[in-house]
């Protein structure tokens, strides 16, 4: 609730840049699901989330909500999310659609991970990276929520279709 509607989510954040594209669908029709609600919200470069932490002077950053058009798709742009102890690379997600909210979160390959974690400002991050295979949330089915990516270290597009009960 509150959550800004908004494409560009960056807030001046520092890192690579990421186009995030999601498709939401009717997992029973595989059709588009326009109006669907789409928000997200990630940690940056160096582990922190806004509204928690070093981060809670902030409830914007690297957050936003955007509404599927007639074809379903909704576009963020934000930066590559950072990692913190404990959990894998991800972006957290709720789709909303008719009443029902479903809530899932999005993984990256670990190949990408390993470029993007070798660049700053995300090289400067100390500490243990946990990779998918050791993260418990993905462990529950994660594998379906691997966002294809394209682009280096300069800008990355992710990519995926969300199939949701309508």
């Amino acid at each position: 609730a509150g959550e800004t509607i908004r494409a560009d989510v960056t807030d001046g954040r520092p890192g690579i840049p990421l186009r995030l594209a999601l498709t939401v669908l009717d997992a029973a029709a595989c059709t588009p699901i326009p109006g669907a609600t789409v928000e997200i919200w990630h940690a940056d470069a160096g582990g922190v989330y806004s509204g928690f932490g070093s981060g809670a002077s902030s409830r914007t950053f690297l957050r936003g909500v955007q509404v599927a058009g007639a074809d379903g798709k909704v576009e963020f742009q934000t930066i590559y999310p950072g990692w913190y102890a404990g959990r894998a690379t991800h972006i957290h997600l709720k789709v909303l659609v008719s009443g029902t909210t479903h809530t899932s979160q999005l993984f990256f390959p670990e190949a990408v991970n390993n470029a993007a974690y070798a660049v700053a400002p995300y090289s400067g991050h100390a500490g243990s990276r946990t990779l998918n295979t050791q993260d418990g949330i993905f462990a529950g089915g994660g594998t379906s929520t691997i966002v294809a990516v394209t682009g280096s270290t300069t800008g990355y597009t992710a990519a995926i279709n969300l199939g949701v009960k309508k």
